[in-house]
């Protein structure tokens, strides 16, 4: 009995099966990379880690059914999986959803629960957009300012008033001083800047969406 599992060889009967899964898992990772297209709010989008996902969901479905069909190959690769090492750093915490969804979404369709893998589609959907159509709150701004004078950076840090803000950065050249101001504030309350741009001695400032990357 155990031959039949070690010769890897498919029969006429498993072929459309397992094609079907693959099929399946392709079309669940292309609603995946339209879900993470549609969502997305980061400063800029991926296209790369889109299709990575898509990819993920079929390479994932291929695993499982190889595993599922044979046991040496399932032997071999738990083997082979326990030292790969990812070392691409995750920027965004929502990427590692998107990246959980799909490898969970290839393992459920490799298995062949189908409609367990679109009732999890249907609820993250759902729960992505409800989320979506909240109210935001306020959210992290790095300010960066540039003026003239040392009369001039005490005036700005007066214009953000009774705002929640932290100095990240302070650089003084000859003629003129950057300034790096963490800010937290709603994304539609920005009144500040017009403030700020009204300082005597302020060349310009700009306002950066906070995105993970920022080290003070």
């Amino acid at each position: 009995m155990l031959g039949t599992f070690t010769t890897g060889a498919l029969s006429q009967t498993d072929l459309p099966r397992l094609l079907g899964a693959l099929a399946a898992a392709l079309l669940m990772g292309c609603l995946i990379f339209a879900v993470y297209r549609r969502f997305y709010q980061g400063v800029v989008f991926s296209r790369g880690f889109a299709l990575t996902l898509v990819g993920m969901t079929v390479l994932t479905c291929m695993v499982t059914l190889a595993i599922s069909t044979n046991i040496v190959i399932s032997l071999g690769m738990v083997g082979a999986l326990s030292i790969v090492r990812f070392r691409t750093a995750i920027k965004d915490p929502m990427d590692l959803l998107y990246l959980f969804w799909a490898i969970t979404t290839g393992i459920t369709v490799g298995a062949g629960l189908y409609l367990l893998s679109l009732a999890a589609a249907g609820v993250m959907v759902l729960l992505l957009l409800a989320f979506s159509r909240a109210a935001p709150g306020k959210q992290v701004f790095i300010v960066v300012v540039h003026c003239q004078g040392d009369l001039a950076g005490d005036e700005v840090l007066r214009a953000f008033g009774r705002m929640k803000y932290s100095i990240k950065s302070r650089t003084l050249r000859a003629d003129c001083a950057e300034l790096a101001v963490e800010v937290f504030c709603r994304p539609d309350d920005t009144d500040f800047m017009e403030k700020l741009r009204a300082v005597d001695g302020v060349q310009d400032a700009t306002l950066v969406q906070y995105n993970g990357e920022y080290h003070g």
